[in-house]
């Protein structure tokens, strides 16, 4: 028999994360923002007719939610306004969650599923609000300490150089999800040092209070089985299955800013990622 925890976790939870992945704020899906008049009202007359083109062809279906875009050229043709105004109203439809765009890809309709689009990075925040749920977080451990030669190699700072580590359970409404651990780098993050991290988005924070961006992430995911020390924090079995998932995030400057090693229950997550083919 599954317990009550199960049971919530498997119907109303299935957290993603791309193999690679970039973002902007994180937008949520369709169904949960609605479009922002203050935004569209202070753009320019071509960019406002070009969002509301788009916007209607959206909702006609013109392209198949996940699907890509034209490229630009023939969209802003399509519209009539110039490419540097259609850029803006693709930026609006993004901020609405219609849309995402994808580096050196280019955009696409966002999907109708509750998940994130491929190639987008979202916080463990963004996601269960997505979903109508409340994310949840315990804070375990927050140290300062050197880091370690590997960490340091990869953060791009002195071998032991100061490093911010923090360890939380996340849940969503308190059914614990993943145990998390981040390493930051000391000397951009020493504002979240006594900021009360119970139930807040550690993306948020270190923008608001340190100014760093979070823009995209490179992550890893392997299956494993948890620890003892790990399914207690999770409440499941010791071996039970669960997801591994490792990051190096970056800024807007391309700069690692954290480390992250979330160690998800098998039965609350799902990875989604969009392979392309390689035209050689």
């Amino acid at each position: 028999m599954f317990g009550p925890d199960f049971y919530l976790v498997h119907e109303l939870v299935a957290l993603v994360r791309s193999m690679t992945v970039t973002t902007h704020d994180a937008p949520a899906s369709p169904s949960v923002l609605s479009p922002s008049p203050a935004a569209t009202a202070t753009a320019g007359p071509a960019v406002q007719l070009a969002h509301r083109a788009l916007g209607q062809l959206l909702d006609r279906r013109a392209w198949a939610a996940g699907s890509q875009l034209p490229g630009e050229r023939a969209l802003a043709q399509r519209v009539g306004v110039s490419r540097s105004s259609l850029r803006q109203a693709l930026a609006l439809l993004e901020e609405e969650g219609r849309l995402h765009s994808s580096p050196q890809r280019g955009w696409f309709v966002a999907t109708d599923v509750v998940s994130e689009p491929p190639s987008v990075l979202k916080s463990f925040t963004d996601i269960a609000r997505a979903r109508g749920l409340t994310a949840t977080a315990r804070l375990l451990r927050r140290e300062v300490r050197p880091a370690g030669y590997e960490e340091a190699a990869r953060l791009r700072i002195a071998p032991a150089a100061e490093v911010l580590e923090i360890v939380r359970v996340r849940g969503l409404d308190d059914v614990p999800v993943c145990l998390d651990t981040t390493v930051l780098v000391r000397a951009r993050a020493q504002a979240l040092e006594d900021v009360d991290l119970t139930d807040c988005s550690l993306f948020a924070e270190l923008e608001a209070r340190a100014g760093v961006r979070v823009m995209h992430s490179t992550y890893t995911a392997r299956a494993d089985g948890a620890q003892s020390a790990e399914a207690e924090l999770l409440r499941v079995p010791p071996g039970t299955p669960v997801l591994v998932g490792e990051e190096i995030t970056y800024d807007q400057t391309d700069t690692p800013v954290l480390l992250g090693r979330a160690v998800y229950r098998g039965d609350a997550y799902r990875l989604e990622a969009t392979l392309h083919r390689s035209s050689d």
